[in-house]
């Protein structure tokens, strides 16, 4: 196989199924594995993939900054923030994760609603100043990316919590791949939280599916539900219904 018939099968790979394993390649098509992890680094050099431990994921743009992001998509955000608040109870502890939809899930919470809203986001603390909610903040190092704490401080706080329900916010999701963010210790962070949390739901914007981001998270089935806007297409949701993840339209 010629190196260019070869490159076009990896671009092809990636686009179809989000990632590439170098061995599983190798062995399929019958060549050396260093055949393959040397097109995965050619092609890297040229800006067309970017290479992961034993394969490659498809090259991500970078994603705006936090402030550009509350732009995007507002009125879809709302929707799922005003859905999302439906599923929070009376006495709660409810843990909500950094980024811009779960900041609209604070600002639709009622604000005599009697819960204990815990977060690692700053951002989000201040969207609850004035609601009756007892607000725990937890402290870490800030990645200003997302605006939320990581780090052990964060680690050690989380650990200590039982929340009831987690709203964790994501960059991609995945039926195979599962969900994923774009920074290592974030994704420490969620996972964490899911850990300790009884529920954990992801409010998502149509982009956000069927993509992915270099560090996963969770596998899909771990979720309890996925909130999503109304009228996305069955066949997108389909695979997730069938992993008995609810889905809940807004």
């Amino acid at each position: 196989m010629l190196t260019s018939q070869r490159r076009a099968l990896i671009a092809a790979r990636l686009d179809r199924d989000g990632q590439l394993v170098a061995k599983a390649l190798a062995d399929e098509l019958g060549l050396s594995e260093d055949t393959i992890r040397r097109d995965l680094r050619d092609m890297a050099a040229e800006g067309l993939l970017q290479r992961v431990h034993g394969g490659a994921l498809p090259l991500q743009p970078p994603l705006p900054d936090f402030a550009a992001r509350q732009k995007i998509a507002g009125a879809e955000k709302r929707d799922l923030g005003r859905k999302a608040t439906s599923l929070i109870k009376v006495g709660q502890l409810v843990f909500l994760d950094g980024g811009t939809t779960n900041a609209e899930i604070a600002r639709a919470l009622p604000r005599n609603l009697a819960v204990t809203i815990a977060t690692h986001s700053p951002t989000i603390a201040a969207e609850l100043a004035r609601h009756e909610a007892e607000v725990i903040l937890i402290g870490g190092r800030l990645y200003r990316h997302s605006m939320v704490a990581t780090g052990s401080a964060a680690l050690a706080a989380i650990g200590a919590m039982r929340p009831d329900i987690f709203f964790m916010g994501v960059t991609a999701l995945h039926p195979a791949h599962g969900l994923s963010t774009g920074d290592f210790e974030e994704a420490a962070i969620k996972r964490a939280i899911a850990a300790q949390s009884a529920e954990t739901y992801v409010a998502a914007t149509p982009e956000k599916f069927g993509a992915t981001s270099p560090h996963r998270i969770l596998p899909v089935e771990r979720l309890a539900g996925l909130i999503v806007n109304g009228g996305m297409e069955e066949a997108v949701l389909a695979p997730y219904r069938a992993m008995d993840v609810s889905v809940i339209d807004a």
